[in-house]
């Protein structure tokens, strides 16, 4: 299934322009003053490709009317003697969760050396602005736990200083991330749950961003505006408690709008952010680095959004996956969202993607419209095809082309039938108001749907991935098995034997209990170069 948003996410790549940040630095209030340049999570508020960031270049020597640097006698104007140590948002209750995190109109309490009351604190008159003649300024003054600063109403992000008597000034101390929105603390903790009554699906990581339900963000910018206030008041109304947000595209194009600022403010809300990349293949260690870049801005999961590109890629899957856990670690949780039909795309390496060491999550597309099903169909042949791989299936759902609200209420409780503790939905900048209602609608149990426990089905003559993964486990009790991804007649009498050994009837094909008794032995390993196996 070669899905219409999948075509969106990778080539419709409309040009999301980002804010170029001037730095206008006007030798007024001294000779110079001089700042650091800002952070380029500073700028990272649009989607698409990078977004600049701010000015780097250092400040320059004023020069006399010959060009040459002038020299004088006086003092510099960087003052040791007085300086910032420690900045916080107070009170508690109107700030979030990161201390140097807060609103236009509220207050800073400011900690160094020899400051005094009505000392000026000065602020970046644009994001990540150095301080000017534009500077917006705020008086130093006694408050109940300290010396506080009331943020100005045109303060933007970036690095403060205070700015001191005949043109001198502090070293200057940040970044501080200035809201034009009221912040409030963040949600405690839900206490540890209680002993759980029911089994949790087998092999799903319980506590996880995947669980719940989700809405993937393409470009943070056309939806709601980038307006974060909006958005996290919309995920709330429609129990939303997850926001995927594209990071990345390829292996050298990292989306500026998946920055610290962003997770941190969104985490403040109560919302859990996860990351995804669209990869292809071309360059597997570069696409790695991207996706560890996310991980380290604060990402609870990453998800790898790789579809026909990667189709008879194995070797450039295992680079992938083998660099990117490098970096991450084994443990990190890592999802896969890709084609739900495995049958449709035999020589897709499902098997790196999803095997040891890969994604513990499977998101697989289930865009029911694009396919030309019904929800319930979908269900059936998704589980059928995805069981083998042994991965809790997340189902990723469609908002866009005008879905009804009756089918997103089947796929919703269609879901619970299913065993799913999580699903997902593409996306938000298409999903209409009757959407986002239905994703708030209380859900009923279905009467009319017995979820089908059934396994794909193999047979000689078969090939592709599926008869690979089948062939890595037989593998594993057979060893001359080999592992070609093409159901031949050796396969056949080893699968027999296999199965008259387990007390299975040996009819040389796959159903579930030969399937059961297969996934109980690990997968041997295959080092894949290039295409991958034949059977492709």
């Amino acid at each position: 299934m070669a899905s219409t948003s999948a075509h969106k996410r990778s080539r419709f790549l409309a040009a999301a322009a980002a804010a170029l940040l001037c730095s206008l630095a006007l030798g007024v209030l001294a000779t110079v003053l001089l700042g650091h340049p800002p952070p380029a999570a500073a700028a990272s508020n649009l989607g698409g490709t990078t977004a600049p960031g701010g000015a780097t270049g250092k400040a320059k020597t004023p020069t006399g009317g010959n060009g040459k640097s002038t020299t004088t006698s006086t003092s510099s104007p960087h003052v040791n003697t007085v300086r910032i140590t420690s900045v916080s948002c107070t009170p508690v209750a109107r700030c979030s969760g990161n201390p140097h995190q807060v609103s236009t109109h509220g207050t800073l309490l400011i900690v160094g050396k020899g400051l005094t009351t009505r000392m000026v604190v000065a602020f970046p008159h644009a994001p990540g602005a150095r301080i000017s003649s534009a500077s917006p300024l705020s008086h130093l003054h006694q408050g109940v736990a300290g010396l506080e600063a009331t943020v100005p109403k045109t303060a933007h992000s970036g690095h403060i200083m205070v700015l001191l008597s005949h043109g001198r000034h502090t070293s200057s101390y940040g970044p501080i991330y200035i809201y034009r929105h009221a912040l409030h603390p963040p949600p405690p903790k839900d206490p540890p749950p209680a002993a759980a009554a029911t089994t949790p699906v087998t092999g799903a990581p319980s506590g996880s961003a995947f669980e719940g339900q989700g809405m993937w963000i393409w470009y943070l910018s056309q939806s709601d505006g980038g307006n974060i206030a909006s958005i996290v008041a919309q995920a709330h109304a429609a129990g939303v408690t997850t926001l995927f947000i594209k990071s990345s595209d390829g292996s050298t194009n990292y989306w500026s709008q998946f920055s610290t600022q962003l997770v941190a403010e969104l985490h403040a809300n109560g919302l859990k952010v996860c990351a995804w990349q669209y990869v292809y293949g071309t360059n597997p260690v570069g696409e790695a680095n991207l996706g560890a870049e996310a991980v380290a801005n604060g990402a609870d999961c990453l998800v790898i959004d790789a579809e026909d590109e990667y189709e008879g890629h194995y070797g450039a899957a295992q680079t992938y996956i083998t660099d990117l856990r490098a970096k991450i670690g084994p443990s990190y949780p890592l999802g896969l969202a890709s084609f739900p039909y495995v049958y449709d795309h035999t020589s897709f390496p499902y098997s790196v993607f999803l095997g040891p060491n890969g994604a513990q999550f499977n998101a697989p597309q289930m865009y029911w419209k694009d396919i030309g099903n019904s929800v319930d169909t979908l269900y059936a042949n998704t589980y059928i095809a995805n069981r083998v791989y042994g991965r809790p299936v997340f189902p990723l759902g469609q908002t866009y082309n005008h879905p009804s609200s009756t089918e997103l209420l089947r796929f919703r409780e269609e879901a619970v039938d299913y065993g799913a503790t999580g699903i997902s939905w593409w996306d938000w900048q298409e999903t209409p108001s009757s959407g986002w209602t239905a994703l708030g609608e209380p859900l009923a149990p279905l009467t009319t749907v017995i979820p089908n426990p059934g396994y794909t089905e193999l047979e000689q003559g078969n090939k592709g991935d599926p008869v690979l993964w089948m062939q890595e486990h037989l593998a594993s009790a057979i060893p001359g098995q080999a592992t070609t991804g093409i159901f031949d007649a050796t396969t056949a009498a080893n699968l027999a034997a296999f199965q008259s050994a387990h007390g299975i009837a040996p009819s040389g094909k796959t159903e579930a209990a030969t399937w059961q008794a297969l996934l109980a032995l690990p997968p041997v390993a295959v080092n894949w170069t290039g295409s991958g196996p034949s059977g492709g």
